[in-house]
């Protein structure tokens, strides 16, 4: 799948000015981490966002929001958005908002 330059956009204005915030080819697309931890991905056609285990409920109630499933294995904490949902500047700040207290959890990593 290829790369999105229009949500990558997006998500570059969105995340703009956090220092904590790398990015780096990922999943066929660009991915974004806070301290060496995924944040979220874009992908032509859907973003990834990670919300952590249990705390997923809220967005997985929401049309255009599902588990990610990888090799199989649903990832509990992984969603995937599509395009109507990421296209909604509310709802993808939302979720990144979301995404990033989740993250700033976890352990940095180098």
């Amino acid at each position: 799948m290829a790369r999105d330059k229009g949500l990558e956009a997006l998500l570059n204005d969105d995340l703009e000015g956090h220092a904590e915030i790398t990015q780096k080819a990922m999943f066929g697309g660009w991915a974004w981490l806070w301290s060496g931890n995924l944040l979220c991905a874009a992908r032509e056609g859907r973003m990834l966002v990670r919300l952590g285990k249990g705390n997923d409920a809220w967005a997985l109630a929401i049309d255009g929001i599902e588990t990610t499933v990888m090799g199989g294995r649903k990832m509990s904490g992984w969603v995937w958005l599509a395009p109507e949902i990421y296209a909604s500047d509310a709802l993808r700040q939302r979720l990144l908002w979301a995404a990033m207290e989740f993250v700033k959890t976890l352990p940095a990593k180098d």
